[in-house]
């Protein structure tokens, strides 16, 4: 059975049709905890006091599962059961003498019959289940030991899962979050916003309080984002790698001041740059390969599409050879750090002024 996106979830609770097993996860966390109240309330409405019974995936016990889950709802019209954070590949910290295939045929001997009015939730907020993208479902599946949960919950219910948003994406939801407050944001302002945050959902809705507290009725201009949204340190790695493709000294220089000032562990920032530059490599050379971005994607398991789509676009203006002599230098750079007590900033200016002189 394929998985269900967000949309339609939201969609057939919005018309009252609720399913008994639900599994939700994704790299959107934001949205795997409202898609989760959302089920909550269409359960039990005011009543998670006494209809919704929380448990913690690390320490489910199965006895007491198996009689909540058996238990007829108190004072709402269902029995709903939230478990948070199980890990099919790890139910256990101490796994000791147990096998996680254990545990998981225990649990889904419990949820593959649920009686008619009890509602059973997974929501995974804590850790990251593997996922790639399906061409011929055109959509993302789950690749690790939480595949067999997920299937069921298709199978018998739901399974939602809830992938990062583009920032273009994100721009109408911010914009639409601005104007509910009687704000108002352009939506390349919105996209600008979003890629500042690196598409962190819960960076934006934490901003976007921020500019309509400060701008309340006026409209949130590109000036108000710069002087009051901080931009993340890994933003101005890829406008340092866009400089150094495009040739732009000044613009290289000043993008290293900002990292430099992010960063209370100067020596990190190499590796950040060298991550960037490693991207650029790969997608040059899926390029040459006829690959495209998601293949990409895909092959080294990418989260943030944007990564891939910023390394595209970055290396079309940068030979193999070329980044690969800039790799050289970023290697000899980190093994200059390493081995002397040299100035970090002192270094890292050397690699960039050595990264500018080296031509395609």
């Amino acid at each position: 059975m394929p998985y269900t996106d967000p949309r339609s979830a939201e969609a057939k609770l919005k018309k009252g049709e609720l399913s008994n097993l639900y599994y939700i996860c994704g790299q959107n966390v934001t949205e795997v905890e409202k898609i989760t109240k959302k089920i909550i309330r269409a359960a039990v409405g005011d009543s998670e006091d006494f209809a919704l019974t929380r448990m913690k995936g690390k320490e489910l016990d199965f006895s007491e599962l198996y009689d909540t889950v058996q238990m007829m709802p108190m004072m709402a019209e269902h029995n709903c059961i939230l478990i948070n954070d199980y890990n099919c590949e790890k139910p256990r910290e101490d796994m000791r003498g147990r096998s996680a295939e254990d545990y998981n045929k225990k649990l889904i001997e419990i949820v593959k019959d649920i009686p008619p009015m009890t509602i059973v939730i997974f929501n995974v907020t804590g850790f990251e289940i593997k996922t790639k993208y399906d061409r011929k479902t055109r959509s993302n599946v789950i690749t690790d030991k939480n595949k067999k949960l997920a299937d069921l919950a298709a199978k018998n219910g739901e399974a939602v899962i809830c992938p990062v948003k583009t920032p273009n994406e994100l721009a109408k939801d911010i914009a639409a979050a601005v104007s509910a407050r009687g704000g108002l944001i352009s939506l390349d302002n919105a996209r600008e916003l979003a890629e500042m945050c690196l598409s962190d959902t819960l960076a934006i809705k934490n901003e976007v309080d921020k500019l309509c507290a400060y701008a309340g009725k006026n409209e949130i201009t590109r000036d108000v984002i710069e002087n009051m949204v901080h931009r993340q340190s890994s933003v101005n790695v890829f406008k340092l790698a866009d400089a150094v493709a495009s040739m732009k000294r000044n613009e290289a220089f000043e993008a290293l001041d900002e990292i430099m000032t992010d960063k209370d562990n100067r020596g990190s920032v190499l590796a950040n740059i060298t991550t960037s530059f490693i991207d650029m490599y790969r997608a040059a050379c899926a390029r040459a390969s006829g690959k495209s971005p998601e293949r990409m994607k895909d092959d080294f398991g990418y989260i943030w599409g944007f990564k891939v789509d910023n390394a595209f676009r970055d290396s079309s203006r940068m030979s193999i050879n070329r980044l690969r002599a800039c790799l050289v230098i970023l290697r000899d750079t980190a093994q200059k750090l390493n081995s002397s007590s040299s100035d970090e900033k002192i270094v890292l200016e050397q690699m960039v002024t050595k990264m500018l002189m080296t031509k395609n």
